[in-house]
């Protein structure tokens, strides 16, 4: 199991906020079957409905994320129309909220997730704020880093992994949305095909 598959399953310091239209939930990944990994959920910010929820993960796009970045609403916008397109069913965006560059994620974890819900209705998953350069990188971080050859060196850094959590591709800030959206679709394209093949 390789270091971003350890911190989606294992990591408890590591909250995991999924946004919906009903209910802002955190919690914690609890187990792992075949491309399906589970969250139970231990708690409810908003409003207090459930208490259970489950998120499959196939192929991700991780982000680092920031909130006062020159990046921030046109990336946003452009992962949260990914998001809906693409659904939870194969594909999630999965953000996690950086300080380390120009210190333009400065708040909570809290507040970084309020924001994104808020102003961009951001329902895909959102990790606590974590180091992804340097010697405080988190593990996850590190691996994609290596696998790639490509090093975060601002916000919005987009890095393509697929089911088995092999990092495919990396894309830095300058890079949108839309020129990285075929390679995701192409992505999604062979895996139902060969689960299609496997039936």
């Amino acid at each position: 199991m390789n270091p971003l598959q350890n911190l989606l399953n294992n990591d408890y310091n590591l909250r995991l906020c999924y946004c919906s239209s009903e209910a802002l939930i955190c919690g914690t990944p609890s187990q792992q079957q075949g491309l399906q990994r589970q969250w139970h959920v231990r708690e409810v910010m908003w409003p207090m409905k459930c208490t259970f929820i489950t998120i499959s993960l196939c192929v991700s796009l991780v982000v680092n994320v920031a909130s006062e970045c020159g990046f921030t609403d046109s990336h946003y916008k452009a992962l949260q129309q990914l998001q809906r397109d693409l659904g939870s069913q194969y594909f999630n965006v999965l953000a996690f909220p950086c300080n380390q560059f120009g210190q333009q994620e400065p708040d909570s974890n809290k507040e970084i997730e309020s924001f994104a819900r808020k102003t961009y209705g951001a329902t895909f998953p959102m990790f606590s704020k974590i180091a992804v350069t340097g010697a405080g990188a988190n593990a996850a971080f590190k691996y994609l880093t290596e696998s790639t050859g490509e090093e975060p060196t601002w916000n919005f850094w987009k890095y393509l992994v697929a089911p088995n959590g092999k990092a495919v591709k990396a894309w830095d800030s300058t890079v949108t949305i839309q020129e990285i959206k075929p390679y995701i679709t192409e992505l999604l394209r062979k895996i139902l095909l060969k689960q299609k093949n496997e039936l």
